[in-house]
């Protein structure tokens, strides 16, 4: 009775933010997993993989409309679905 829906190619630029230009709906009906530089993260809001960065959030620090505010790590950049 369960029916698994295909899973849609994982795009090369992804964000969490829905209002953001890059968010793919259909994407986060899967579990996604990050690799960057060789190890698993579990904090990323936006990622990248042909420029080779990810965005995470620094900390407990608000921008001034309330989002948090994000820090560009540049490294090696896997997305899976896991």
């Amino acid at each position: 009775m369960t029916e698994t829906r295909p899973t849609p190619p994982l795009p090369d630029h992804l964000s969490i933010d829905s209002t953001s230009p890059h968010f793919n709906a259909d994407v986060f009906e899967h579990e996604i997993g990050i690799r960057f530089n060789g190890k698993d993260r579990v904090d990323v809001e936006e990622y990248c993989i042909s420029e080779g960065w990810i965005k995470v959030a620094a900390g407990k620090t608000l921008d001034r409309k309330g989002k948090p505010l994000l820090l560009k790590l540049k490294g090696r950049v896997e997305a899976y679905y896991r």
